[in-house]
């Protein structure tokens, strides 16, 4: 028999580890609490949106062409070491909370991994975009996951330990360019943007998520979740 939460009013919850993804915790979660528990909870997630390819396309590019160079040719502030590899997949073993049933583990593919001289990793994420100040706190989640499960791995996924940084390398084009050989380009500044490493406060971050997750229906939506708007509109005409 599986062990039960009991969550009030005599309702049960069984026991689960909840299968989280670290291109999660940014947006979806700050956006809509409604819309992450139904897609985590229910299996019911938003239609997949679709990345401009020019976005997809440099992403690539970058992983690519940084893999194997030195941290100090790609931008000023990076600690001295080499690009090691990028995109592979990682899970963590389930992670436990004092006083709490239920467990978690995240799922997902990282950007990129840097293998630093004093022997420790980081692990850096790419964006293509002005990197708000508002939204690096959000950013900082996902690096914070896979550092976790980079150094607690489920058995036969890679690992690497220890993550000692996490950061963004942000590629802002800020010029369009061509030349005599007639290909064109956006020519810009790659900064470097470090987050402190803080295990207590994202382990905190989970329990939120769980706090949600384990509700027996799901929570009100949001007043700026325009996916929320459009399925109670659609309800009410009954299309």
């Amino acid at each position: 028999m599986i062990p039960s939460v009991r969550l009030g009013l005599g309702t049960k919850m069984k026991r689960k580890n909840w299968k989280l993804s670290p291109s999660d915790f940014a947006f979806l979660w700050e956006e809509c609490k409604r819309c992450f528990y139904l897609k985590v909870a229910r299996d019911f997630g938003r239609p997949r949106s679709i990345m401009p390819k020019v976005f997809t396309i440099i992403d690539s590019q970058m992983k690519e062409f940084y893999e194997g160079m030195r941290t100090e040719e790609i931008a000023e502030g990076v600690p001295p070491g080499v690009v090691m590899c990028g995109e592979k997949w990682v899970e963590s073993i389930p992670i436990q909370f004092d006083g709490r049933t239920s467990t978690c583990f995240v799922r997902g593919k990282f950007d990129t991994i840097v293998q630093f001289d004093d022997g420790s990793y980081g692990v850096i994420d790419f964006k293509t975009t002005q990197a708000k100040s508002e939204h690096i706190p959000l950013y900082a989640r996902q690096p914070h996951a896979y550092a976790h499960a980079l150094e607690n791995p489920k058995i036969g996924n890679f690992s690497v330990s220890p993550v000692s940084r996490l950061g963004l390398l942000v590629f802002e084009p800020k010029k369009y360019t061509q030349g005599k050989t007639g290909l064109v380009g956006f020519a810009g500044k790659v900064s470097w943007i470090e987050f402190e490493r803080d295990a207590k406060s994202f382990k905190k971050f989970l329990e939120d998520v769980l706090d949600i997750l384990e509700l027996p229906e799901p929570p009100p939506h949001s007043s700026v979740c325009d996916w929320c708007k459009y399925r109670k509109e659609t309800r009410a005409s009954e299309f």
